[in-house]
């Protein structure tokens, strides 16, 4: 797998990668934010992507939240924070953050890559039981490679987006009301509006009609929320 490790401790980031490539795996250092999002847009969409993210919380400039929050829009491989902050309302930031677990320094090696190997398993095994690919009206949905095509030209999601897309159209005729959407896509923990669905929503709409969509594949049931009512 292709890991990214962000950790401004020099030694740390070192013993990670030296670890995880004498378990076979590809990895990428990175010793800030700026540089891990840049790390993370040199290999969005392509070969280059990462598997699993670590990464640490405290580092100067753009701390491990704002990180995570910005990778989010773009990626939805694992991301584990790595730090020694040991306050729940720490771990509740990192989980509303979109960390998918939260790993307290020191730790042991072994430990941590058993966990890194399960955390790439379930998403492996995730992606494995879903349809692969789902044609609509003019729309493609690739779920594995997370793209959508509108007669054959590429929609450019962000990662909430994307996610929103495919809760609905894996669904199609089933409502859902905002609070549930804003659950399953932002998770039960996020901090913030379920009233942020609807935004993004006009911005999915606006993004399908831009790219040539005739009809429009999300319904509004008023009182409710939201259907995919695409054929």
């Amino acid at each position: 797998m292709r890991m990214l490790v962000v950790d401004d401790e020099v030694d740390i980031a070192n013993m990670l990668a030296e670890y995880f490539r004498m378990e076979g795996h590809d990895v990428v250092v990175a010793q800030d934010g700026a540089s891990a999002l840049e790390a993370v847009s040199a290999g969005k969409g392509g070969h280059g992507a990462f598997d699993i993210i670590l990464l640490d919380v405290n580092m100067p400039g753009m701390d491990g939240f704002e990180v995570c929050r910005r990778i989010r829009e773009h990626l939805s491989c694992p991301i584990l924070f790595l730090t020694a902050r040991v306050e729940d309302v720490d771990q509740i930031d990192g989980f509303a953050a979109g960390a998918d677990d939260y790993v307290l320094k020191p730790f042991s090696l072994e430990v941590l890559g058993h966990r890194v190997a399960a955390h790439v398993a379930r998403e492996g095994r995730a992606r494995s039981q879903e349809q692969a690919v789902r044609f609509f009206r003019g729309l493609t949905i690739d779920y594995a490679s997370r793209t959508v095509e509108v007669a054959g030209a590429a929609v450019d999601l962000t990662k909430l987006e994307f996610d929103l897309v495919a809760l609905l159209s894996k669904r199609p005729g089933q409502v859902f009301d905002r609070e549930a959407i804003y659950e399953r896509v932002w998770g039960w923990d996020a901090a913030g509006d379920p009233g942020q669905v609807r935004e993004h929503i006009r911005r999915i709409r606006n993004k399908f009609a831009a790219a040539g969509l005739d009809e429009d594949p999300i319904e509004t049931v008023w009182g409710v929320g939201y259907k995919w009512v695409a054929k």
